[in-house]
């Protein structure tokens, strides 16, 4: 991959609408608007990815510094023993394996928290990313009523001009409303297993979402009646 996820999120998230009603001087709409929602579902699967990885290391490490601890309680116990049977050497060598494990726990507590860390930085790109494809729709409605305006300030003198650019912009407009009709019927298809898992994760992403935003506002009610 040329270009890391965190550049290719921060690029898919900076873009705006400009380049794409420009890249439709000499484009199909629908071919332009299918690449811009492909360009950003496929950077959706590819931090899916990575998170499933990063999970599977968090669960991973995890297991095994919970294995090193129940290892660690247990050799006191039998340390205890060796000494009470004067057994140094046993003694010397439970001691030795903690030692090994003493060393090891923080390593593997720094990479739990690493993970932990590392894992809601990429649910916040998947989030972000699904809030651009939502508003890709709002942006270019706004990009077209900005150049409305302007045509309407200026004058007819560029009009032709505004009349071209304002074009452009409703269909670009009308080929986003079609792609996402598109998407949201081969997701409700049934048309393959890898379209379906895509669309409860999509709908799994949704439904967090909805919770938090009410959550938020219910902490702002409750704030409002405190105060």
């Amino acid at each position: 991959m040329s270009e890391n996820l965190t550049t290719r999120v921060g690029r898919i998230i900076s873009g705006g609408v400009n380049a794409i009603v420009d890249a439709m001087e000499n484009a199909a709409p629908d071919l332009i608007m299918e690449q811009v929602v492909r360009e950003i579902d496929t950077a959706i699967d590819d931090v899916r990815t990575e998170l499933g990885r990063v999970t599977a290391g968090r669960y991973l490490a995890d297991t095994r510094l919970k294995d090193e601890r129940q290892h660690h309680e247990s050799l006191t116990l039998q340390i205890e023993t060796a000494i009470a049977e004067d057994r140094e050497d046993l003694a010397e060598a439970g001691i030795s394996r903690q030692l090994d494990i003493e060393a090891q726990i923080p390593v593997l507590e720094s990479a739990i928290a690493e993970a932990g860390t590392k894992e809601k930085e990429l649910e916040g790109y998947i989030q972000a990313l699904q809030a651009k494809k939502r508003e890709l729709g709002t942006e270019l409605k706004r990009f077209a009523e900005s150049r409305n305006n302007q045509e309407n300030q200026t004058g007819s003198t560029h009009s032709g001009s505004g009349n071209d650019i304002a074009a452009r912009v409703a269909r670009a407009e009308s080929a986003f409303n079609r792609v996402m009709e598109k998407q949201s019927g081969l997701a409700t298809s049934g048309a393959g297993s890898e379209i379906n898992q895509s669309a409860r994760l999509a709908e799994l992403e949704e439904l967090t979402r909805n919770n938090r935003v009410k959550e938020r506002l219910a902490t702002l009610k409750s704030g409002s009646g405190d105060s």
